[in-house]
């Protein structure tokens, strides 16, 4: 295969990205169909199946050398990273934010080659907020980003924001750090969590890390965000997919941070890995932070296994789209940059929510690509 230009494809990730942060907005949580996976707190909306069609489309009309995993569409022990440049997409990290109006969830778009994330696109919608980064040309972020330069567009900011050399890390009673409960609530990876969190908080007279600060951002993507930009010192995690790191993951590296494995001992990790620890940029400390981490974990290991978590299609049968409506999204999703509308593809029998919510089955026989102007 020849080698692909990365700055071609993280320009067209930043496109798909404001479309589907337009998706995102126009969609009302209160009425959208939602549905649970691996349990109660393991959601997923119609939002989340209509912006990876969308996604889906477009990339593979604009790259389609590149293979694609995507969250909705994951099958475990078929769908794999492998060596070859593929897109890894989540079409909403933050799902449960998302639901409850919460304005910390993201779309994530990464590129891995040779199972290395090697290009990095998060977008927080509700916020204007993205996050890019590109290897071997740093990351970076930029506010009000979909609007025009000129008319309120954010300056892109070099990360870390603190500027090279990075201040450096202290110990864990200076570290803000941030942590997730997960959708996994029972079993030692569970306790192993719960064991971690109490003694991380604990005073150090009672053998506890005394820990500056615990947060919970609800986003894998944003939380490596966090820590690429300075604002969070480290972040550790068990349970999220590739999909949920991937984008972050080149953020982060591309900002002088580094990512290893969430459990004790183990300084390389890979993007399905499941378990992951991320520091900082910084002039000096990260080694001391990450086994410092280490030995409050202790014993302790967390493992999971890659498993079908119960997705089915919301209110729609499985299709793929036709080639022609490949072909002619990729179009018509360009003249959304020059009108405020959203782009879907319609698939014969599809069941389609128009911003009455109210469904309608597509009559035709053939795919359909359409623009529905923004109310």
């Amino acid at each position: 295969m020849a080698e692909v230009d990365l700055q071609a494809v993280h320009d067209t990730l930043v496109s798909v990205a404001f479309e589907a942060g337009r998706m995102i907005l126009a969609a009302n949580p209160n009425k959208i169909s939602t549905d649970t996976k691996m349990n109660a707190v393991d959601i997923v909306t119609e939002t989340d199946q209509a912006v990876e069609r969308m996604v889906t489309a477009r990339l593979r009309a604009a790259h389609p050398e590149l293979a694609f995993v995507g969250e909705e569409t994951y099958e475990a022990g078929v769908t794999k990273v492998t060596d070859a440049p593929t897109f890894i997409v989540d079409p909403i990290d933050g799902t449960t934010n998302f639901v409850h109006g919460f304005p910390n969830a993201c779309i994530s778009l990464g590129v891995t080659v040779a199972r290395v994330p090697a290009v990095g696109v998060v977008y927080n919608p509700f916020q204007d907020l993205l996050f890019t980064g590109l290897r071997g040309k740093g990351s970076y972020m930029q506010r009000n980003a979909s609007l025009e330069v000129g008319k309120g567009q954010g300056e892109r900011l070099k990360l870390p924001l603190a500027g090279e050399p990075a201040p450096a890390l202290g110990g864990l009673s200076s570290a803000l750090m941030s942590i997730e409960w997960g959708s996994q609530r029972d079993g030692e990876n569970f306790e192993v969590k719960a064991r971690t969190f109490r003694k991380l908080a604990a005073a150090k007279e009672g053998g506890g890390g005394m820990i500056g600060g615990m947060r919970s951002l609800g986003s894998a993507a944003l939380n490596l965000c966090a820590c690429a930009a300075g604002q969070l010192d480290m972040y550790w995690e068990g349970g999220c997919y590739a999909w949920d790191v991937a984008a972050g993951w080149c953020i982060l590296t591309e900002a002088g941070g580094r990512m290893v494995s969430g459990n004790p001992g183990e300084w390389e990790t890979a993007v399905d890995s499941r378990v992951y620890l991320a520091v900082r940029g910084a002039s000096s400390g990260q080694t001391e932070l990450v086994e410092e981490l280490w030995n409050i974990i202790g014993d302790g290991k967390m493992e999971y296994k890659h498993i079908n978590r119960g997705i089915r299609e919301l209110e729609r049968p499985r299709s793929r789209p036709s080639q022609a409506a490949l072909q002619l999204v990729d179009f018509i999703a360009g003249l959304s940059r020059y009108c405020r509308c959203t782009v879907a593809v319609l698939q014969p029998g599809y069941v389609h929510r128009g911003y009455d919510n109210k469904p309608s089955r597509l009559p035709t026989k053939r795919s359909t690509p359409f623009c529905v102007d923004k109310p």
